[in-house]
């Protein structure tokens, strides 16, 4: 079983910054993609961050210069720091890992639970 697990969610004004991790862990053969989508109310989920691999990284529009995405391979951890939040960030953030289990041919997307954050005015 593979499971990926958010911590770091809450509560903060605007202006104010929070640092979002998720471990994958479980039986995992290889991770391909690594990154962060955001859903909030009445909107569809949204790609905020993701990190391949090779290390190269992209952004929503919206978060570029104010979020960071970091990934630790050897923990099979992937972050998200926060920083100059708004109002409009408020969401739940789901973690998601492209990744592809002993024996399996193909890489599969996997979801973690979700972890609220919201902004304050």
């Amino acid at each position: 079983q593979v499971q990926l697990v958010e911590s770091g969610g809450g509560l903060v004004q605007a202006g104010g910054s929070l640092r979002l991790s998720c471990a994958a862990s479980g039986r995992i053969f290889s991770i391909n993609n690594m990154g962060w989508y955001r859903q909030a109310p009445g909107k569809q989920r949204e790609l905020v961050a993701a990190v391949i691999s090779g290390g190269s990284t992209n952004y929503a529009d919206s978060v570029k210069g104010r979020f960071t995405i970091a990934r630790d391979n050897a923990k099979n951890m992937v972050y998200l720091q926060m920083n100059s939040l708004k109002p409009e960030d408020t969401a739940v953030y789901y973690c998601y890992a492209k990744l592809k289990r002993p024996g399996e041919f193909l890489y599969i997307d996997y979801w973690g639970q979700g972890t609220q954050v919201t902004v304050s005015s």
